[in-house]
């Protein structure tokens, strides 16, 4: 799902809101939740699940292409984990079997 479908999704189960609102207070979480990881700051959403940002080393690594040496920088990478409630409804709605490893 995308963002756009998401406005829309939520802008049907509320027919009283209008969709620029909607989409308007989606932006406003979205940002809220970028400007917090920004900040190095833990987002929680019980139910949902948690977003926080992991700090990668400084590194060595080689340009696929030439073999040649390549100075990597640090860098910050957003994770989220999801919550127990998430993990449950997943489950139980079995995403993902019937599906081969390859």
């Amino acid at each position: 799902m995308i963002k756009s479908e998401l406005v829309l999704k939520i802008a049907e189960q509320n027919p009283h809101l209008y969709q620029r609102d909607v989409e308007i207070l989606v932006n406003a979480i979205l940002d809220t939740i970028a400007d917090a990881l920004a900040r190095g700051d833990r987002v929680e959403l019980r139910g949902f699940g948690a977003f926080s940002v992991k700090r990668r080393e400084a590194r060595k690594g080689r340009n696929p292409r030439t073999g040649a040496a390549v100075a990597v920088s640090e860098k910050a990478i957003p994770v989220f984990k999801t919550g127990k409630e998430m993990r449950q409804r997943l489950n139980a709605a079995k995403i993902g079997e019937g599906v081969a490893a390859e």
